[in-house]
This record gives structure tokens, C-alpha cells and sequence, in this order.
């Protein structure tokens, strides 16, 4: 096969020969052909190496997303049955429940709320989940004050889920007062 040469003369300003190259066109398309190779590796490692980033960070997002939920709807749950305790002992005349009562009320909203926003995958989910340990918090305490086993489990629930709320806030890198 017979090489075709190329040949490039660059002149200065004053005339004189700056460059005399030859270049042999299967070299040129040899070059051609490394560098398309090399681009697509480059790009395909680029690529790779975000999605294994994304996904170690998805996957730490995930297990807080998906601890954060469980104690949401537990939470819930046991709130429930401190609404059903407090009512009760309301109806017997205890008045001393009647606090409970709205705040278990208060905190079976919050924990439905973020629960629902969390298996969303929701913007907002940052806020409820801010205010929804807040709710647990208060919810918590005062479960805490009264000596019942069903408002003491929603007391230990409140706490757990107030951690974990907490930890998803922090996780979403969000600072809640």
C-alpha cells in the first residue's frame, strides 16, 4: 500500500518556513482513533465513578429515609392507642388527660404527615420531619407524666421517633432550630 504524505508549511510574518511537517494519513487516523478510545474511557470512568458515589449516598439517604418512616407510622400507631387511653379516662372524669389527649392527637397528624411525605420522596419532607420531632418531643413528655403502660410504650415511640426525625433533618444537611 502506498503511504500519501501531507505536507504543512506554515510561514511567519517575513516569509520564512516556520514548520515543514509530513504526516501520513494512516498515522493521522491511527491518532484519530486512540484519542476516540481514550474520550469514551475517560467519559465512561467519569460516569461510572458518579454513579457509584450517587449510590453510596443513595443508599445512606435510603437506610435513614427508611428507619425515619418506620418510626413515623409506629409512632402513629402507639399514638393512636394513647388517643383511645386518654379519651377514656377523660370520659371516667380524669382530667388530667385532657393535655395528652391533644397532643397525642397533635402528634398522630405529624407522624402521618411525614410518613407520607418520606415514602414520597417529597421536597418538603425536611419540614415535616422538623416539625414532627418537635411533635414527639412535647408528645413524649407528657405521655411520660402519666402512669399508664399504653402511654408510656407511646412515650418511648415519641422518643424514637423524634431521634430519627432528627437524623433525617441532619442527613438532608437542613439546620432546624
Amino acid at each position: 500500500m502506498r503511504k500519501r504524505t501531507l505536507r504543512i508549511v506554515n510561514k511567519c510574518q517575513c516569509g520564512l518556513n516556520v514548520a515543514d511537517l509530513n504526516f501520513h494519513r494512516e498515522d493521522v487516523m491511527i491518532r484519530r482513533e486512540l484519542l476516540g478510545a481514550l474520550s469514551i474511557t475517560a467519559a465512561g470512568l467519569v460516569g461510572a465513578i458518579g454513579r457509584v458515589a450517587r449510590a453510596d449516598q443513595d443508599e445512606h439517604h435510603g437506610e435513614v429515609h427508611e428507619s425515619c418512616l418506620k418510626h413515623c407510622q409506629a409512632c402513629k400507631r402507639e399514638c393512636d392507642e394513647a388517643f383511645h387511653q386518654c379519651y377514656a379516662k377523660l370520659a371516667e372524669g380524669e382530667k388530667a388527660y385532657a393535655k395528652a389527649l391533644h397532643l397525642v392527637a397533635d402528634c398522630t397528624g405529624f407522624c402521618d404527615l411525614s410518613a407520607t411525605l418520606i415514602a414520597r420522596r417529597s421536597s418538603l419532607m425536611v419540614h415535616a420531619c422538623a416539625a414532627c420531632a418537635e411533635a414527639c418531643k412535647a408528645c413524649g413528655a407528657e405521655c411520660d407524666q402519666l402512669d399508664l403502660p399504653t402511654l408510656k410504650n407511646c412515650a418511648k415511640a415519641c422518643r424514637d421517633c423524634e431521634a430519627s426525625c432528627r437524623a433525617m433533618v441532619k442527613s438532608l444537611g437542613v439546620h432546624h432550630d
